[in-house]
């Protein structure tokens, strides 16, 4: 894994949300530090943050891309701040040369939370390879996904490798004596054992995911419906292909009535969950965040899609855009 991700080190962990935390303790984070990260996103990335009693300080979106927009890190810092998360949203690395000019500005680890971006490449470097660490997860829905729930951390730093291995397993070095505050953060065995089984099939997956990408944007092209943006700088794994299109939620019905899954990532962004209330945002506070809440749809893109699967999803898409009026989305 650490050959695959471009990285010295790799140490397993449980889950991907245990990766973020152990990143974060290992790292030095504590209690009121300040942390940077996107209000789009899975909750484990504000999680971890909040966990390791620090408090997340959230910046908006690129509305293109879906990733966490660097000129917004660099307005959402301040002297309590102590680290930046990126996170590599549906498969693509977010602009890493841009984050990394900031963190370096401000003398600013980064810690990438690449759970949904193994193999995604940017300017031809691996997803994980360009921060202090990089927190990868294998929850079975993931590209490379164990039988239940795993994660890792990835790295160059020798030392920062070192802290996290003692760490996972509660800090303890050698048998029952402690060198630091850790927990179990260990991946179990059977996973890990899954995991070496379907690693040598992940580039052939991905290539597939890419494929079924492709045709999607040729086969949507010229219609009311936005396919994703693809930075010319990235190679994305596609863990979900997501479109934009307005009146989603009832999209979202339409294609489920001709037996099509989808779901949404993400129906409410972080500012505006009840648990991070205490922060104190309000709703238009982070606008491309909010507009893609409301607007984005995820369609199958799984490497084992048939070309008539793939055909019967578009195809529903498109009756749903020529079945009633159609606006433009909100940020078009």
């Amino acid at each position: 894994m650490a050959e695959y991700c471009g990285a010295r080190f790799a140490i397993a962990c449980a889950s991907g949300s245990d990766a973020l935390y152990l990143a974060l303790l290992a790292g030095g984070i504590k209690a009121g530090d300040r942390v940077v990260t996107t209000p789009y996103t899975f909750f484990a990335t504000a999680g971890a943050i909040t966990q390791a009693g620090a408090i997340p300080v959230f910046a908006d979106i690129d509305p293109a891309t879906f990733n966490i927009d660097p000129a917004a890190i660099e307005r959402a810092i301040t002297p309590r701040t102590r680290a930046i998360i990126p996170v590599h949203l549906f498969g693509q690395v977010c602009d890493m040369d841009a984050i990394l000019d900031v963190a370096a500005r401000h003398g600013l680890p980064v810690i990438e939370d690449a759970a949904q971006a193994i193999g995604a490449t940017y300017k031809g470097r691996p997803a994980g390879s360009f921060g202090t660490a990089g927190c990868l997860s294998f929850y079975p829905s993931k590209n490379l996904g164990a039988a239940g729930d795993g994660g890792m951390v990835v790295t160059r730093d020798e030392a920062l490798a070192a802290r996290l291995t003692v760490m996972r397993n509660h800090g303890m070095q050698p048998r029952y004596f402690y060198r630091f505050i850790g927990a179990n953060f260990r991946l179990d065995a059977v996973q890990a054992a899954v995991l070496l089984v379907k690693l040598p099939h992940l580039q052939a997956w991905s290539e597939a995911r890419r494929r079924n990408a492709e045709w999607y944007n040729q086969r949507f092209a010229g219609s009311a419906v936005r396919t994703p943006y693809a930075d010319p700088d990235c190679s994305s794994i596609y863990n979900q292909y997501v479109v934009r299109i307005a009146r989603r939620d009832e999209a979202v019905e339409f294609l489920k009535a001709r037996g099509i899954g989808t779901d949404i990532y993400y129906p409410l962004p972080l500012h505006m969950q009840d648990c991070f209330k205490y922060l104190g945002y309000s709703a238009g506070d982070f606008p491309h965040a909010e507009a893609a809440s409301r607007e984005v749809l995820a369609l199958p893109v799984y490497p084992e899609m048939t070309p008539e699967q793939r055909e019967w999803v578009a195809s529903a898409l498109l009756d749903f855009c020529a079945a009633g009026p159609q606006t433009e989305a909100a940020t078009a």
